[in-house]
C-alpha cells in the first residue's frame, strides 16, 4: 500500500511542475527581462539602480564588470570626431578656445558639449583638455582606464584578502566610493564569519585594517564598526586634509545616500566644507576611531596576515581594505599654512575659480595645465611659480601656450622663485632673492608626488587596461 506521505509529496511536486508550466507558456517561455546582479546574481530589471536581492547600487559593479583590454581595440572605419566625458570635465572652456571649427565644441551649462555636424576630428581639443576629458574616436564612445583587476567584491585578484575601493577604481564618484566602501565591508565580514579569531586582538592582529579616510574609508570603518569587527583606520593627514583637499569645489548627490550607523546624507549642491561638517557629525555620533599622520608605506602578506608599515609602526591585520584615492600621496612643499583649506594639490571644477586671485606651484605640464585653464576663467588672475630658470619637462605644445598667455597678460609667470609661507588672504613668495607679497585666494600645488598604482603593483595588486563606456554628456553626476 502506498505511503500517504509519499503521495503528498507526489502531488505537492506535480503541483509545483503545473504552475511552473503555466507562468512560462503565459510567458512565452523567455526568461524574466533584465540582468543579473553582479553581486549576488538575482534578476534585475531594465532600468533598476539597486538589485531587488541584496540592495547593492548597481553603478558600483561599472568598472569591476568591465571588459579587460587585452591588446589593441579596433576602431571602426567612421570619421574621427570627438566624444567629452561629461563625469570628468570641469567647464574650463580650454577645448572651446583650442578648436578651430568655430561652434564645434561649446560650453552648455558648464559642461563641453560637442556638435557632430561641425565636428572634423582634428584633436586640439583633446590635445588641450587640461584633464582628459575628450576622447577622439570613430567608433563606439569608449575610453580604456588603468584600474586594479577586482572581483564583484572589490577583492584584489591577485592578492585575495586585499580589497580596492574609491578612486582608485577609476571613477570618483563620492557616491560610488561610499558605496564601495560599504560593499567591500559586507565582504570582509562575511569572510571572517567562520574565523575563530574574529573579534580577538590579542595576538595583535585587527580583523580588518583601512587606509584611508575618505568618503570609501569612512564608509568601510563604519560598517566594520556595524559588523562587530576589530578595525584600525590608518589615515596619512587628518579627515580635515581629505575632504579640503578634494578637487571638487561643490558636490552633488542626486539622491540620499545609506551611511552605515547613521542613515541617510543627502548633501545638494554643497561644498566641501558641508561635507567635511557632515563627516565630523557622522563620526561624533558613531564614534568611528581614526589614527590620523600615520602614512602606511609598505603592505605584505605572511602566513595569511598582513602587515602594514607606517614609519616605525607596524600593523597586523587579517584583511586590508585600501581607500587612498586616485591621486595617491601628493608631494607637499612643507611651508607654513600649507595645511589652510585654500590650499589644493588637484583642481576638477575650474569654474569655480572665477574672479579670484590664484598661484600655481610647479614646473611640469600638470602646474602649466592647470595655469592656463584657471586663467581662461572669467576675471581669474593666475601666477605660475616655478624654482626653475626654464621649463626643463614641459611639453613643446605646452611650452608654446603658455609663453603666449604670458605675452597676453593671462598668467604671470615667476621663474626662480619659491614659496615661503600662505597666509590666509597673501602668499609670501622669494623671488630672484627678494621676498614678495602675493595677494592670493587659492593655491594649486603641482609638484608631482607618489602616484598609488605602482603602489599597488610593489604590494602585489595586478594592474589591467579595461574598457569603460564614456557617460553620455549632460548625463553624468557630479560628486
Amino acid at each position: 500500500m502506498t505511503n500517504p506521505l509519499t503521495t503528498l509529496a507526489f502531488l505537492a511536486i506535480t503541483a509545483v511542475f503545473i504552475v511552473l508550466h503555466v507562468a512560462r507558456s503565459r510567458s512565452g517561455g523567455a526568461a524574466p527581462a533584465g540582468r543579473a546582479c553582479p553581486r549576488c546574481q538575482a534578476r534585475v530589471a531594465e532600468g533598476a539602480s539597486l538589485c531587488p536581492a541584496c540592495k547593492a547600487p548597481l553603478q558600483a559593479f561599472e568598472l569591476v564588470t568591465a571588459k579587460v583590454v587585452t591588446g589593441e581595440r579596433q576602431q571602426s572605419s567612421g570619421p574621427l570626431h570627438a566624444v567629452v566625458r561629461a563625469d570628468v570635465c570641469v567647464g574650463c572652456g580650454t577645448c572651446v578656445a583650442a578648436c578651430p571649427e568655430p561652434g564645434a565644441i561649446q560650453l552648455v551649462h558648464k559642461v563641453a558639449r560637442v556638435n557632430p555636424d561641425l565636428c572634423l576630428g582634428h584633436g586640439d581639443c583633446a590635445r588641450a583638455c587640461p584633464v582628459g576629458g575628450i576622447l577622439i574616436t570613430s567608433g563606439a564612445a569608449v575610453q580604456e582606464v588603468l584600474a586594479p583587476e577586482l572581483t564583484t567584491d572589490f577583492e584584489s585578484v591577485s592578492l585575495p584578502g586585499l580589497y580596492v575601493v574609491g578612486e582608485l577604481g577609476g571613477r570618483g564618484l563620492i557616491k560610488n566610493a561610499i558605496n564601495e566602501g560599504r560593499l567591500a565591508m559586507e565582504h570582509v565580514a562575511l569572510a571572517l564569519a567562520g574565523d575563530p579569531f574574529r573579534g580577538n586582538t590579542e595576538g595583535g592582529v585587527h580583523d580588518v585594517a583601512i587606509v584611508g579616510s575618505g568618503p570609501a574609508g569612512l564608509s568601510a570603518g563604519l560598517e566594520a564598526m556595524h559588523q562587530g569587527l576589530r578595525y584600525v583606520m590608518l589615515e596619512q593627514g587628518t579627515l580635515s586634509d581629505t575632504i579640503s583637499k578634494y578637487p571638487r569645489r561643490k558636490l552633488l548627490f542626486a539622491e540620499p545616500l545609506r551611511v552605515p550607523l547613521y542613515g541617510a546624507l543627502w548633501i545638494a549642491d554643497a561644498s566641501k566644507e558641508s561635507l567635511l561638517a557632515c563627516w565630523q557629525t557622522v563620526i561624533e555620533k558613531t564614534g568611528l576611531r581614526i589614527q590620523p599622520h600615520t602614512r602606511v608605506e609598505t603592505i605584505e602578506k605572511q602566513d595569511g596576515v598582513f602587515r602594514l608599515v607606517a614609519g616605525e609602526r607596524a600593523f597586523r591585520a587579517r584583511r586590508v581594505v585600501l581607500a587612498m584615492g586616485r591621486r595617491g600621496t601628493p608631494r607637499r612643499l612643507n611651508v607654513p599654512g600649507e595645511e589652510l583649506d585654500k590650499v589644493l594639490y588637484d583642481i576638477v571644477e575650474m569654474e569655480a575659480f572665477a574672479g579670484q586671485r590664484m598661484l600655481v606651484v610647479g614646473g611640469g605640464d600638470s602646474a602649466v595645465e592647470s595655469a592656463l585653464g584657471l586663467a581662461n576663467q572669467a576675471g581669474t588672475t593666475v601666477t605660475l611659480s616655478y624654482r626653475g630658470s626654464e621649463f626643463g619637462r614641459v611639453k613643446e605644445r605646452n611650452r608654446e601656450k603658455i609663453d603666449a598667455a604670458v605675452d597676453a597678460g593671462r598668467v604671470e609667470l615667476l621663474l626662480e622663485s619659491q614659496v615661503r609661507e600662505i597666509r590666509r588672504d597673501v602668499v609670501v613668495l622669494e623671488h630672484q632673492g627678494m621676498l614678495r607679497l602675493l595677494p592670493n585666494d587659492g593655491v594649486a600645488i603641482r609638484v608631482g608626488g607618489e602616484a598609488p598604482y605602482p603602489f599597488l603593483e610593489r604590494i602585489g595588486v595586478k594592474i589591467v587596461r579595461k574598457e569603460l563606456a564614456v557617460e553620455p554628456e549632460g548625463k553624468a553626476e557630479r560628486g
